[in-house]
């Protein structure tokens, strides 16, 4: 198989190669593309249309996995997303479609670069898509109470952006992940095993 495909990339510049197969030639070839998939619970789409695909994607070598919760995140994303030499799966959370948000049509936001939406000094929140605007509005009562939340997004789950994720651990030294996936075998064992 590996030879047949070999053969055909040196024979037809229309032929690519996706996801397991480019990690594997450790970044000698490149496939820049720009998958959207839509995602989430919330919009009563049944259960084949609001699933949570985070952890299998992630697991795939040579994917690029960048999930936004922001108009602007989006934006800068996709940007940085398309221009990107590498596979990019952009998940998009289909009840933030219809949310409001200013977009700054100059900024591009690097893949693999969290973004601290809420500073705090109690806990960290690390929350992904749609949860994030819930982190959010969690954090705000919380507050309420005394307690701040430092609320992390990290924008793109591979690669993910560890060194934003330590260093609020670091500083509140207690930690929430949210998600919105199945609990068994979800993403969000990879970041709490971060």
């Amino acid at each position: 198989i590996r030879d047949a495909m070999r053969t055909k990339l040196m024979e037809d510049p229309n032929v690519f190669i996706l996801g397991e197969d480019v990690g594997r030639f450790g970044g000698k070839i490149t496939v820049p593309m720009v998958v959207r998939l839509p995602a989430g619970a919330g919009v009563q789409a049944a259960a084949q249309h609001s699933q949570s695909l985070e952890a299998w994607l992630t697991h795939v070598p040579g994917l690029k996995v960048v999930y936004p919760s922001t108009a602007q995140d989006a934006y800068g994303l996709m940007l940085s997303s398309i221009e990107d030499d590498n596979p990019v799966i952009f998940i998009e959370h289909k009840m933030l479609y219809a949310m409001p948000g200013d977009v700054e049509e100059t900024v591009r936001i690097p893949l693999g670069v969290a973004d601290v939406k809420r500073k705090g000094r109690d806990v960290t929140v690390i929350a992904t898509g749609k949860m994030v605007i819930e982190a959010l509005a969690a954090a705000e009562e919380l507050s309420k109470e005394g307690i701040e939340a430092e609320v992390v997004d990290p924008r793109t789950l591979y690669p993910l952006d560890k060194e934003t994720i330590f260093n609020s651990v670091i500083k509140t030294n207690k930690v929430v992940v949210v998600t919105e996936e199945a609990k068994r075998g979800g993403y969000s064992g990879e970041i709490s095993a971060t």
